[in-house]
């Protein structure tokens, strides 16, 4: 194997090496390649830069390497290709290691080049190199954005349940925790049915610090205590914790938020055994309570579906 200079008579043979890199690894949809555009970068390239030709003994082109300068230290390997045939023999290293030579002719002393986040083979070489991560490129689609960042049309509202009668320790808690959110009006009110209802005008507004607030007179009390609220107006949200720890959780639109991977979709659908356990609830009751759909125009209205499933694991009734 050869590694060499290209010059401008390789320029066929580096376009029919680029054509193939390119089918094998293509650009995502959502960008826009145009092979002219390319090509006349790799002419440019050839013509002032570091451009490097493997062969194989019989001179046959086996693969390439383009890098340029991008300031006073830095260049960039733009593509780097080996063909099919001539992997595994060393010549992606061979075609870096020469590279590394000529960049530093140029007075550079750091190299940067890109690579998808899906491509975990080529990442693992590079690192292996001593490549590291310097930037991240996110991408998203604009759907999703709108999906995401639009205001709701409904609000948000909710309560903590805790799960004794002792009122004075429950105001101790809430009181010593509540002005880490910002909240001054922080109401609990008096055991019904085994439970303290705990209300407050941030955390009820606010589904994180809802569940904060939940945690924390959960870990506090070493209690079973239960958040329950409805988000954005639309789907119904219950977190059961025991001693500061989420026993279990569920969201009446599992993917409401964003796609979910299956796991996740059927851990928010509600345990009934859990539930019941927790709360004293039949699991049946529990199963028929905790309704699930891909979207709430499938379900009750949020309220309705909260009453009932406060109802269910025998909570005070719920008001959102």
């Amino acid at each position: 194997m050869t590694i060499r200079g290209a010059t401008s008579a390789d320029l066929p043979a580096l376009e029919q090496l680029w054509r193939a890199f390119f089918a094998e690894v293509p650009e995502a949809p959502w960008r826009d390649v145009d092979p002219d555009v390319e090509l006349r970068e790799i002419t440019e390239i050839v013509a002032g830069e570091v451009a490097l030709i493997a062969e194989d003994d019989e001179g046959a082109p086996a693969g390439f390497l383009l890098a340029r300068r991008m300031g006073a230290r830095l260049g960039r390997l733009t593509d780097l290709y080996v063909v099919p045939s001539a992997r595994d023999r060393g010549v992606a290293s061979a075609l870096v290691l020469e590279a590394v030579g000529r960049l530093r002719e140029l007075g550079l002393d750091h190299v940067e080049l890109e690579v998808t986040a899906a491509n975990s083979a080529a990442r693992l070489v590079y690192e292996r190199w001593g490549f590291h991560e310097d930037e991240l490129t996110l991408v998203a689609p604009l759907d999703v954005l709108d999906q995401r960042l639009a205001p709701k049309a409904g609000a948000s509202s909710g309560a903590v349940f805790v799960q004794t009668d002792d009122t004075t320790a429950v105001e101790r808690a809430v009181s010593a925790f509540a002005p880490r959110i910002g909240s001054s009006g922080s109401t609990v009110e008096a055991p019904a049915r085994g439970w303290i209802t705990v209300r407050d005008d941030v955390a009820s507004r606010e589904p994180e610090a809802l569940r904060r607030l939940a945690r924390e007179l959960s870990d506090r009390m070493g209690a079973v205590v239960i958040l329950l609220g409805i988000e954005d107006g639309a789907v119904v949200r219950l977190v059961a914790f025991e001693r500061g720890t989420i026993m279990d959780e569920y969201l009446s639109v599992p993917e409401y938020h964003g796609a979910l991977p299956p796991g996740d979709v059927i851990a928010l659908a509600a345990n009934p055994t859990v539930l019941a356990r927790l709360c004293g609830a039949e699991p049946a009751a529990v199963r028929a309570a905790a309704a699930t759909a891909a979207s709430p125009s499938e379900l009750p209205p949020a309220a309705e579906l909260a009453a009932t499933l406060a109802a269910a694991l025998g909570l005070p009734p719920f008001e959102g």
